[in-house]
């Protein structure tokens, strides 16, 4: 190892405290992108990076914007032979509730037990900051970067990513890179080196069933007139059958069945699905039968009700019909699928279900985002697997993210470039619930394996990258 990636990792171990300190500031801000009175929040999230970013030295630092809450732009432009990388990231996170579950306050960073807890911590201030931490270590140490550098810490991740297709439509050629690291993902499991190469698409919708003009006394208007709850749970039981496969005609268009070289990579993977399952609490059975645990959760379509409600939901009883009922729906796509065929789809199936003497109405979330998959020859694919071979002594596996990336299907299509998740968060790290947390042993091994990366990405050429751009 070179002097200078001595003194890189030196500096990374002497300012450990300092970083720690950074993400602990970054975490008390409640940047909750959904929730129009965390708009002060948002901003305050926004100025932080921006200071943080050019206290470090990036340059041309800016906000931007296409109707909703910003992103936040810099970049590093000095190495005119090498690769340019757009590292991605996203200072928005998700409601803390419900509050009376949270062990300590979820805007007040907690460390017990090697875990830093906090709303926000995992999903993705920690692992965004691991990668700020890199590259301030490599200009502070050698004043410059081993590549080209842009960076996108985008403030709607968690509501969709709602207008970053707008964001990256506006601005092509500022946002233009060879690749995309995303610092959002997430590893699969804390004991195994991996690496995602695919995840699935969504596609959301809301839906209302109306039976009368207003709430009803159940006593003098029950029997003759229909509950929209019994309507709202019919049509919910019909979006699948006995057999847990989607009953949505087309819904599975396009989809084709896992591969033999699918199936041997998932053969690969030391899985034991009863541990799986007991550590959630749950039991094996449910979902579209004829397919593994990890096919359904890597790569089979599901169609799930996230919420569904109506009437009285208040301590006590109270003898109601209520006027509506109304549910949220999204859908885990896969390759073939495209997202707004499948709303519609869905769509229709529920308006040819719904009886005459209700009616429904169906509002579609946004957009959505179609599947990805990672070309298997990419090369930061190639040298985000050396890097974590190196670390840990063996080959890691290929897997993929049972969620949604949005960003990856976007950048595939207005800037024509591929993404490659590094991300130092795993997936039980209870984000999106309460008790979110960061290992405080991946801020480490993070910090150390994105200097890693940038010097190996930094030793190819930009043409490497050529036989992989779509535009």
């Amino acid at each position: 190892m070179s002097p200078g990636r001595d003194a890189v990792s030196g500096w990374l171990a002497a300012q450990r405290s300092r970083l720690l300190a950074d993400l602990e500031a970054l975490v008390r801000i409640p940047s909750v992108s959904a929730d129009p009175a965390r708009a002060a929040a948002m901003r305050e999230a926004a100025d932080w990076l921006s200071a943080r970013l050019a206290a470090i030295g990036l340059q041309n630092v800016r906000r931007l914007a296409a109707g909703g809450h910003p992103a936040v732009y810099a970049d590093w432009l000095q190495a005119p032979a090498a690769p340019t990388v757009l590292v991605y990231g996203h200072y928005d996170v998700q409601p803390p509730d419900p509050l009376d579950r949270w062990l300590s306050p979820p805007f007040e960073p907690t460390v017990r037990d090697g875990r830093l807890y906090a709303r926000g911590v995992s999903d993705d201030k920690g692992p965004t900051l691991t990668a700020l931490g890199a590259l301030e270590a490599f200009l502070a140490v050698e004043g410059r970067l081993p590549l080209n550098v842009k960076l996108l810490l985008e403030g709607e991740e968690e509501v969709g990513s709602r207008t970053l297709s707008a964001i990256l439509a506006a601005h092509p050629d500022l946002l233009a890179a060879d690749v995309v690291l995303s610092a959002d993902g997430a590893r699969w499991r804390p004991d195994l080196a991996t690496v995602n190469v695919g995840s699935r698409g969504i596609v959301a919708l809301e839906l209302t069933v109306r039976t009368a003009a207003k709430d009803l006394h159940s006593g003098r208007y029950g029997g003759p007139v229909a509950n929209p709850l019994h309507v709202m749970c019919a049509l919910i039981a019909s979006l699948h059958d006995a057999r847990g496969r989607v009953a949505v005609l087309g819904f599975y268009d396009g989809v084709r069945e896992p591969s033999a070289e699918d199936r041997a990579m998932l053969s690969a993977i030391p899985f034991d699905e009863a541990a799986f399952f007991a550590g959630l609490g749950a039991a094996p059975g449910a979902g579209e039968a004829g397919y593994s645990a990890l096919e359904l959760n890597w790569l089979r379509p599901t169609l799930e009700v996230n919420g569904m409600w109506g009437g009285y939901m208040g301590a006590g009883s109270k003898t109601v019909i209520p006027c509506e009922a109304h549910a949220k729906i999204t859908c885990r796509l896969v390759a073939g699928q495209d997202p707004p065929t499948v709303a519609r789809a869905i769509e229709r199936h529920l308006q040819a279900r719904c009886p005459s003497y209700a009616g429904i109405s169906v509002a579609y979330g946004d957009h959505g985002a179609a599947a990805y998959a990672l070309p298997p020859g990419h090369p930061a694919l190639a040298a985000v697997e050396a890097v974590l071979a190196e670390r840990s002594g063996r080959q890691p596996l290929r897997v993929w993210i049972g969620g949604t990336l949005p960003l990856s299907a976007m950048v595939l299509e207005t800037l024509g470039i591929d993404t490659v998740t590094f991300s130092f968060s795993t997936a039980d790290e209870d984000y999106h619930a309460p008790n979110e947390f960061f290992r405080l042993a991946s801020f480490d091994e993070g910090l150390t394996a994105w200097v890693a990366l940038l010097r190996r990405l930094g030793a190819l050429p930009a043409a490497a990258f050529a036989p992989f751009r779509r535009r």
